[in-house]
């Protein structure tokens, strides 16, 4: 705890600021949450399926500048995390990104051309990771220990709300104007999305805790980046955890793709029916995850979002109907849900007391991170030379193997679980 700072009578957050601003933390925490979704959902898939369908962009070029800003962006997720650990204005560094990814939605919408894409997609890439871990850090420097579980199930349902809320937004914007003025959106809720961050006062964050520092670390600073490494179970999750993004983050590209071919003038209304259809489970998923995570333990609950995976994808080859895909797309919001709620609580599990808690974030994010911009580079030469159905086959395979190496090699990491 902050010296000089008195604990709040449920003694989840310093009381350093007024009581009326105290109450309002939490809900200010939610709105952050749901804010910084809207922003990050107006581009990801919309971008692929934009640039394959009203830029006719090659799947290969599209796979090559995501795997362009991804690659780029992993070179300074790691050094980020460490960064976060150590700054005392991680309002500041969640502001500073908020600007980048605004002028990069304004440069995809006014040059919508392979190098100015490519290079505004490298900067979002290289900021958008700052969010997980700056926010899952004020998380842990503004609620107790014992409240973390739900509270981080609620910034995941918040997230999954702000999705929806997006989805909804850029179906609206692409029927009325064009796919292409989905990306003004994303000023627009970076400019609210700051209001939020500012509105939680600095001196409310115990800043110490916020890096899951020991009890008197500070003095001595925090672990050595050795702790990341000899960390057996982090080794095996960010292995897992890579395998699962090499076989996911190229699924609903591909499925909003197969829907553009065949409804070109609805490409936009579809991929957000997609996303509402995942984000409406991942909402309710996230705070059961949330609610049972300490009880049940970490462990059960991530193999049941790995083992949706590969049954997710080879579902996808049994019809191009638009209601079949939307319907499998539901299975996604399981393995998602999941995933947003424990993969922050198990990193704190694991780096108790280090001080290196958002480091080992950044390096999570880096591993995913390659998962990810491979996946994409690679299902587009897939999908180019051997079709759709090659595609999914192969990311159900993938997500076989990442499910096998979490059963086998991954601890529970909860303390009090069973």
């Amino acid at each position: 705890m902050l010296a000089g700072t008195r604990v709040s009578p449920d003694r989840s957050l310093p009381m350093t600021t007024k009581p009326d601003t105290h109450r309002r933390i939490p809900a200010t925490l939610d709105a952050i949450n749901f804010l910084l979704a809207d922003v990050r959902g107006a581009l990801g898939p919309y971008l692929n399926v934009f640039l394959v369908t009203e830029q006719h962009w090659s799947q290969s070029e599209t796979g090559l500048v995501t795997m362009i800003g991804g690659l780029l962006g992993l070179a300074v997720q790691t050094p980020i995390g460490g960064a976060i650990d150590a700054t005392k204005s991680k309002r500041g560094a969640i502001v500073l990104s908020l600007i980048v990814l605004a002028i990069g939605g304004v440069v995809i919408f006014a040059w919508p051309h392979f190098w100015p894409v490519a290079l505004a997609n490298s900067a979002i890439s290289i900021v958008g990771d700052v969010f997980g871990p700056a926010v899952a850090a004020l998380t842990l420097g503004l609620f107790a220990r014992r409240e973390l579980a739900r509270r981080m199930g609620r910034n995941s349902a918040f997230d999954h709300a702000g999705n929806v809320a997006i989805a909804l937004a850029a179906a609206a914007v692409g029927s009325l104007f064009s796919q292409r003025a989905v990306f003004l959106l994303v000023p627009v809720f970076a400019g609210l999305a700051s209001l939020a961050t500012l509105a939680i006062p600095a001196d409310a964050i115990d800043n110490d805790r916020a890096r899951d520092s020991a009890e008197g670390e500070s003095a001595a600073g925090p672990s050595s980046y050795w702790a990341l490494l000899s960390c057996r179970p982090l080794l095996i999750f960010g292995l897992s955890v890579m395998l699962f993004h090499l076989a996911n983050a190229a699924l609903l590209p591909l499925v909003g793709q197969k829907l553009a071919a065949a409804h070109p003038g609805a490409a936009t209304a579809l991929m957000s029916a997609c996303i509402i259809a995942a984000q409406a489970v991942m909402l309710p998923i996230a705070l059961v995850v949330g609610r049972t995570a300490d009880h049940w333990g970490r462990k059960p609950l991530f193999l049941v979002g790995f083992a949706v995976l590969p049954v997710r994808a080879l579902l996808y080859m049994l019809s191009d109907d638009t209601g079949w895909l939307i319907a499998v797309q539901l299975l996604d919001g399981v393995g998602a849900g999941i995933f947003g709620a424990l993969t922050p609580l198990v990193i704190a599990d694991m780096m108790r007391g280090t001080g290196r808690y958002n480091l080992a974030q950044g390096a999570i994010a880096t591993v995913q991170g390659i998962g990810a911009s491979i996946s994409g580079a690679l299902a587009g030469v897939i999908v180019d030379h051997l079709g759709y159905g090659a595609a999914f086959v192969s990311a159900s395979v993938t997500a076989g193997v990442a499910f096998t190496v979490f059963a086998i090699g991954m601890p529970e990491t909860a303390e009090n679980a069973g």
